[in-house]
């Protein structure tokens, strides 16, 4: 089985964008598990929509036209909002240590969940990043 790219790769600065679009181009290829189905526009993908101010579905219209990542940031920018090297340095910080001590908002709880559902119960899996790295085979 072939995962989708890490969510530390980066474009434009910007952790987890390279990994959205290949998650997109892998479904439309047929080449995705049906495991990822039901996040897909979620989680981390509906939050870096969010900060880019564009819509996942129209992000996925332009991974089908065939266009590179650096021109689909572009396009985002465009459309969207364009952000600064310190807006990606705060959005990246935020995405790395999502699920780590977020009692309140019932991430560290869907975090457990998921190790729980994976097998994965280990204390060292920390981050929702983590969960993936580890989840993926990219990380022991």
């Amino acid at each position: 089985m072939r995962y989708p790219k890490s969510p530390y790769e980066t474009e434009g600065g910007l952790y987890h964008f390279p990994r959205m679009l290949d998650k997109i181009r892998m479904q439309e290829k047929g080449e995705l598990d049906v495991s990822y189905d039901p996040r897909l526009g979620k989680g981390f993908d509906y939050f870096l929509c969010k900060f880019l101010g564009v819509e996942y579905q129209e992000v996925a219209e332009q991974v089908k036209l065939n266009r590179t990542d650096a021109d689909i940031l572009e396009w985002c920018y465009e459309t969207g909002r364009r952000r600064d090297e310190y807006d990606c340095m705060l959005f990246n910080k935020y995405i790395q240590k999502l699920g780590w001590r977020d009692e309140d908002s019932g991430i560290t709880g869907r975090l457990k969940n998921y190790k729980k559902d994976l097998g994965l119960e280990r204390d060292d899996i920390e981050t929702i990043m983590d969960l993936i790295e580890v989840d993926e085979k990219r990380k022991d």
